[in-house]
């Protein structure tokens, strides 16, 4: 086994996972606020600070797949939301659009650094090279984080975009697997079934980008 790479492999994607969970759930409790529920700034996660973000589970399936995972979810009251139905479809989104837009600036970011005209070995060992390897797994994270959670399995955020969608009696129909849903995205993940639904679009819009 070898424990320096598995060391250099985590503090690398260290970064661009707290930046990733950090600006996901910040853009589902900002777009939440804005629409007139203060939940989310009560309970101290209208914050840059990520440990507040943190999910134990989910940060080390990030570290395992290298592409998935989830971070602990910013407190909602649809009650207190002006359109309950409607608004909760665009929190929602919010998070996973955070993320593809920093996967965007991510790889924005990669593509100037290989145009910039730097020569000094030592530069290019110490700064350049690491930081070019943070961008491309931000790309991914970013990316991975984005589509795994327009999964319509709750907790998942495509399951609230899929209600907002749905007509309200199947809407409410199907609100009745939220129980079991924890258990659901479990299996997709150690059953592998994820592999085959969404690694290939995460490869996708990582080659597009990259």
């Amino acid at each position: 086994m070898d424990i320096v790479g598995i060391i250099r492999q985590v503090v690398l994607m260290a970064v661009p996972i707290l930046l990733a969970v950090t600006f996901h759930e910040l853009a589902h409790g900002y777009v939440a606020y804005r629409l007139g529920d203060p939940t989310a700034k009560h309970a101290g996660r209208l914050t840059l600070n990520p440990l507040k973000h943190l999910d134990p589970v989910g940060t080390l399936v990030f570290l395992v797949t290298r592409m998935i995972g989830w971070a602990k979810p910013v407190p909602v009251n649809p009650y207190n939301l002006r359109n309950p139905r409607r608004d909760m479809m665009w929190v929602s989104i919010a998070g996973p659009a955070a993320n593809m837009a920093l996967a965007v600036a991510s790889a924005l970011a990669y593509k100037i650094m290989l145009m910039l005209p730097v020569t000094d070995p030592l530069l290019l060992q110490k700064i350049f090279l690491p930081l070019s390897m943070m961008l491309q797994i931000s790309v991914v994270i970013n990316i991975g984080l984005a589509v795994f959670n327009t999964i319509p399995v709750p907790p998942l955020d495509g399951s609230k975009i899929l209600m907002g969608l749905l007509p309200a009696r199947q809407a409410i129909a199907y609100s009745r697997i939220e129980p079991y849903g924890f258990f659901i995205l479990l299996a997709l993940i150690f059953l592998r079934i994820t592999d085959f639904l969404i690694f290939p679009v995460i490869i996708f819009f990582r080659n597009l980008l990259l």
